[in-house]
């Protein structure tokens, strides 16, 4: 199937490795393809940010996702094959569900102690808090709906999860389809 002017959306909690795998695909990709890294988008923010896991952050939260599935659109629109990585739960999805572009959710999914070790390893700006990250995994642990569209990790070199992603782009249970999204909840880390 080409993947021209599909959107494919990337997450799971931190450490997970969707920039890794995400930047790996739009890299090896058949179809002009570009990839966004939605954590971008919040760093554009440069006066009035609020660090995006707390709770008062949720209109801000809501503004960064209307514009990245926006510029997800206009891409697929100019016929690249999208892959858009970042913490987009069910809580996101609502601005990415008005496109037309055909649209894949892929959530990884590693173990808890995994991706606490590889946030601690990365450094720079990043989220290294093992109860920040612990909350945020918590939200990935039962998808609900979407369970369907979920990837363990746990065990898989980036290859096979490259691999696996890329499956997943030819599997129909992939899609999103018209699932009922979650209440929205924004992007907090909870108890």
């Amino acid at each position: 199937m080409p993947l021209s002017g599909h959107i494919l959306i990337l997450t799971g909690p931190p450490g997970s490795g969707k920039t890794t795998t995400a930047a790996a695909l739009a890299a090896a990709s058949d179809a002009a393809a570009v990839h966004l890294h939605a954590d971008d988008f919040w760093r554009s923010i440069q006066s009035g940010y609020i660090p995006p896991h707390l709770p008062e952050a949720h209109a801000q939260n809501m503004t960064v996702m209307d514009v990245v599935a926006g510029t997800a659109d206009a891409y697929a629109r100019g016929n690249f094959f999208v892959v858009v990585d970042g913490i987009i739960g069910p809580w996101f999805l609502a601005p990415f569900r008005t496109l037309a572009a055909p649209l894949h959710y892929v959530a990884l999914r590693p173990s808890l102690d995994d991706a606490i070790a590889r946030c601690r390893q990365r450094g720079g700006d990043t989220l290294t808090d093992p109860g920040a990250i612990t909350g945020l995994h918590r939200q990935f642990g039962s998808l609900g709906e979407l369970e369907r569209h979920v990837i363990e990790t746990a065990g898989q070199s980036r290859a096979d999860t490259q691999a696996a992603v890329q499956a997943a782009l030819h599997d129909d249970r992939f899609a999103l389809g018209n699932v009922t999204p979650q209440a929205p909840q924004g992007y907090r880390i909870q108890d």
